[in-house]
């Protein structure tokens, strides 16, 4: 079996599919307006694919590869499915003249190959992609934390949505989003890896947002993995220590384990993408398309970040697998194990 599953004992999904296809439309409805509203951003109409060998697609980690075909009336020239939007929407920020204090979000629709099949992770990825202009005053960890508040309160109206049209749905989230460095949860929790450190906090907290993804811990390890050329993991932030980034996870009650629902940050500035290209071993990107533009200080300061559209829907609505929640494909053998208990793939 190459996939992982997790089975919760004796699980029953609250609603029903179709009362699940409703709930998904209605909260996507509700979480786009707040979110938008909370951040000032304009919705925009997003790609699906972008031309290969200009640096716009999203590399995530460095090393998953993407779909990628020949297009013929281009004369064979190749385009790459989108992994993310993270460096597009940055450039869009700048073709449409958005002012620091307003941004932008989109629909975004990847594939992704190579992703590993379990109960929170499909070859199909949506996400609300959004990116918002600032200023180089704003670039520091204090402006970081009052975002991700202004996210938190639209994750808490939500919630409270949900429990208004569903009240057997009961809500879970704390009042508060708990702030902390990945070094700090290092040191909390010395003896476990990084996955097994978010489950230790979130259990205790509810809620967090990790600081400093990407960039090196004290032992000279990585929390997680980031691709060197959107977050900024290597300029200093939270009491000296690198990274203007992070990612929020809640504790997911059927599941029992944190659960991530975003990943976002201050992204880099010219020079910050130089010393994390360097570290990374890639400095031959700084000649690509996207790269030259910002060197050449084309592209605005910014913060930004995706936040899962099935994985919001998957938590709020109680579900033990993503594919509760968008429709994908899936090994045979997983299908037949979900369907015997009780998790019903759309």
């Amino acid at each position: 079996m190459a996939y992982t599953l997790y089975l919760p004992k004796n699980y029953r999904p609250v609603l029903n599919v179709r009362q699940t296809e409703h709930a998904i439309k209605a909260l996507k409805d509700f979480f786009e307006l707040s979110l938008s509203t909370e951040l000032n951003l304009t919705r925009v109409t997003a790609p699906l694919f972008v031309k290969s060998g200009t640096g716009i697609n999203d590399d995530l980690n460095g090393i998953e590869k993407p779909v990628s075909f020949a297009v013929k009336e281009m004369n064979g020239d190749r385009a790459e499915i989108v992994q993310s939007l993270a460096k597009w929407k940055r450039m869009m920020l700048a073709d449409l003249g958005f002012q620091p204090g307003y941004g932008l979000y989109t629909d975004m629709n990847a594939i992704r190959p190579d992703e590993k099949l379990d109960n929170t992770h499909s070859l199909y990825v949506d996400q609300w992609d959004w990116e918002r202009v600032i200023t180089d005053r704003e670039r520091n960890v204090e402006f970081l934390r009052k975002v991700v508040e202004k996210i938190y309160r639209t994750l808490k109206r939500a919630e409270h949505f949900i429990f208004e049209h569903y009240p057997e749905i009961r809500p879970e989230l704390p009042e508060e989003i708990t702030f902390i460095h990945a070094e700090e949860l290092r040191q909390r929790y010395p003896q476990l890896p990084p996955r097994e450190r978010e489950n230790a906090l979130l259990k205790e907290v509810g809620a967090a947002f990790i600081i400093g993804i990407g960039g090196p811990l004290g032992d000279g390890s990585i929390h997680d993995g980031r691709a060197p050329d959107y977050d900024d993991w290597i300029t200093p932030g939270d009491q000296g220590r690198p990274g203007l980034n992070g990612d929020i996870f809640v504790w997911h009650p059927v599941l029992e384990c944190a659960f991530e629902l975003s990943s976002m940050g201050i992204r880099v500035s010219p020079a910050s993408l130089m010393q994390q290209l360097e570290i990374r071993g890639c400095l031959e990107r700084q000649n690509l398309y996207w790269h030259r533009r910002l060197l050449r200080g084309e592209l605005p300061l910014s913060i930004g970040g995706g936040i899962g559209q099935s994985r919001l829907c998957m938590y709020f609505l109680r579900k033990a697998h993503v594919g509760e929640t968008q429709a994908s494909l899936w090994p045979e053998e997983m299908m037949q194990e979900c369907r015997k208990h009780g998790i019903a793939l759309l």
